[in-house]
């Protein structure tokens, strides 16, 4: 059965990219826009890994971390890659403290380089 991978971001063509890339490579992948869209979809659970935009419009990727934490899904989803363009540290920390399992800067990250964060962390779950 194939992983299923959720892609937040409310850049439409990196969302896109992402979605394609992902499906190209056999996971089953659904996508949100926007924090409260993700939220909806990600409370429900069973996705095996969660790439979420930290900066978006009506609710940031912080605060999908955050109501997760108080509505926890029925099926526990997997671990949660934060994707930004910011390289702040105090911002880094907090993510992780929430639990996100790792921290990538989309303006640093090719396809290629996308692709085996996404396979290092599936494999971790298993």
């Amino acid at each position: 059965m194939a992983k299923k991978v959720m892609v937040v971001d409310d850049d439409q063509y990196i969302r896109e990219l992402y979605v394609e890339i992902l499906t190209d490579e056999g996971y089953t992948v659904d996508s949100a826009r926007e924090g409260v869209e993700a939220f909806n979809k990600l409370k429900k659970g069973g996705y095996d890994l969660i790439l979420l935009d930290v900066m978006m419009p009506k609710m940031d990727g912080l605060s999908v971390m955050d109501a997760l934490v108080k509505t926890p899904p029925p099926v526990k989803n997997g671990p949660i890659i934060l994707l930004t363009n910011l390289d702040h540290e105090p911002l880094i920390r907090d993510a992780m403290s929430k639990g996100a399992a790792a921290f990538i800067i989309k303006a640093d990250i090719t396809p290629g380089d996308l692709l085996e964060q996404v396979k290092k962390y599936l494999e971790e779950t298993n």
